[in-house]
């Protein structure tokens, strides 16, 4: 059955006594996972439709999830510390019934129903019968909220059998299985958390949580992992290339996989020889990841970055003109992706953007990514930029994106971000903020090895030595946290 429980279920029966969920000072098996899944199911309502979670990451969260997705439930996830009004615009969006969560939280989520873990429902006794399981493979899943050009985050809602679907292909590629046990890192809100929890639990194998200290700290990370004997771990490529830097990471890591954002050779050179590297790509709209590049042997291309690789099982991506016509290889276009992984869309009043979700004749439904890309003479795929990445200088455009680069290939740069800001008449600027890989690093040597392949009105005005790049809650680089170079007054 392609539901989510329904595989759970079936993962649970054949690794009872196995482990399925690891944190320090607790073991939980699949035997204990699953009826402590009952027990929180056997508290809700009768019927239920869209449940919030916003709950420490730990065993209970997980089956809290579970939970929701036997009564054939909509989990809408949220980190308890997103600020206050994010977390209300989007339960109120997607119209929860409740919030699953804890006392600490409580607080903060005034104004909806409240159910929670810590009180209700860890004290209560098995069910003298367990609920009756809903098995549609159509119903919603979960909703996660990404940004919005609209200045608002939107919901992107996707079925169970969306998630089924990616299972089989993470499967298919990585075959994960009893033994293996996968680090549980990402935050709840992203993607990345759905590959760490259900394509390692449906597979029989074991999720490895780290307490909240841990996970900001990169030795306390590994020395969790090696504890933990962790085999897999997915994460952005700004984890990885952390990781570049140890001397060695733990014994047990088989699988290292980064997605989200570009991966650029440097990141992960000193990784390959310890473990498979793989470079990953698909936006939150078709679950997960829609294309696998696996980095060992592979090849970097001229701008310092992997390939995106080839569609996943069950997967098909079209590299298609501004007329919606198939590109010739090597030409660039927009990456389109048909499949199993295609979501619902978009909840509540975003017509616009799930103008990107187009129905072809056949009843296929085909995604219109924004990003764009094009096909090596290898049959892989290369990824570019978005979109919309596009500035103004001068007159002429300028991707932001090739102009960082370009910065990421300059000798004495360890990592590096750039930044376009508008000035008071509303031209562009862009900013460069570089995390030099040893003393001694000059803006004039920038300068000058940027010059040998960029034109001047595409180097940056401003140069800004960091020590380390902030990031976001999802691990990508905080722009919003960027020191800005003020200029004449410039507009923020």
């Amino acid at each position: 059955m392609d539901t989510i429980y329904a595989q759970f279920q079936a993962a649970a029966a054949a690794n009872w006594d196995a482990p399925a969920i690891l944190e320090d000072g607790r073991t939980m098996t699949f035997g204990e996972l699953a009826g402590l899944v009952d027990r929180i199911a056997a508290s809700f309502p009768e019927t239920v439709s869209n449940i919030g979670i916003v709950m420490r990451h730990r065993a209970e969260m997980i089956a809290a999830i579970l939970a929701v997705l036997q009564c054939g439930g909509c989990y809408i996830p949220a980190e308890p510390d997103f600020p206050s009004g994010r977390i209300h615009d989007m339960m109120a969006e997607a119209d929860v019934d409740f919030i699953l969560t804890e006392q600490a939280f409580a607080e903060k989520l005034a104004g909806f129903p409240l159910r929670c873990t810590d009180c209700e429902i860890c004290g209560v006794e098995a069910p003298s019968q367990k609920r009756e399981a809903v098995f549609d493979p159509e119903r919603p899943a979960y909703v996660l909220y990404t940004s919005g050009t609209t200045g608002r985050p939107k919901g992107v809602c996707v079925k169970n059998r969306n998630v089924c679907h990616y299972v089989r292909a993470f499967a298919a590629e990585f075959h994960p299985g009893p033994g293996d046990v996968m680090l549980q890192n990402s935050v709840c809100s992203f993607d990345i958390f759905v590959e760490e929890v259900f394509a390692s639990l449906l597979s029989g194998a074991a999720l490895a949580i780290p307490p909240a200290e841990e996970r900001a700290d990169l030795s306390s990370l590994m020395a969790f992992v090696e504890r933990h004997g962790v085999t897999m771990l997915s994460g952005f490529p700004y984890l990885l290339a952390e990781m570049n830097h140890l001397p060695e990471i733990p014994s047990s890591l088989r699988l290292l996989i980064s997605g989200g954002d570009v991966l650029r050779g440097v990141y992960v050179d000193h990784l390959l020889a310890q473990a498979e590297v793989y470079n990953t790509y698909g936006p939150s709209e078709t679950t997960v990841c829609a294309s696998y590049y696996r980095c060992n042997g592979g090849t970097v291309l001229d701008d310092g970055t992997y390939p995106i690789g080839r569609p996943v099982l069950g997967t098909q991506i079209e590299i298609l003109d501004a007329a919606g016509r198939a590109v010739p290889d090597g030409r660039t276009g927009e990456l389109c992706i048909l499949g199993g992984g295609v979501s619902m869309g978009y909840i509540g009043g975003h017509e616009s953007e799930n103008a990107a979700f187009e129905t072809l004749p056949d009843g296929r439904v085909r995604y219109h990514s924004g990003d764009l890309g094009y096909r090596l003479p290898d049959g892989n795929l290369a990824f570019l930029h978005r979109k919309d990445t596009q500035i103004m200088i001068y007159g002429k455009r300028v991707e932001v994106s090739e102009v960082e680069s370009r910065l990421y290939r300059c000798a004495g740069v360890r990592q590096a971000v750039v930044r376009a800001c508008r000035d008071e008449a509303g031209l562009s600027y862009m900013t460069a903020y570089v995390v030099p890989a040893g003393a001694g690093l000059k803006v004039s040597a920038l300068r000058r090895a940027l010059s040998e392949n960029l034109p001047a009105f595409m180097i940056p005005e401003f140069f800004v030595e960091m020590d380390h790049l902030p990031l976001n809650a999802n691990g990508k680089p905080d722009l919003q946290k960027l020191p800005v170079v003020l200029k004449e007054g410039a507009r923020l």
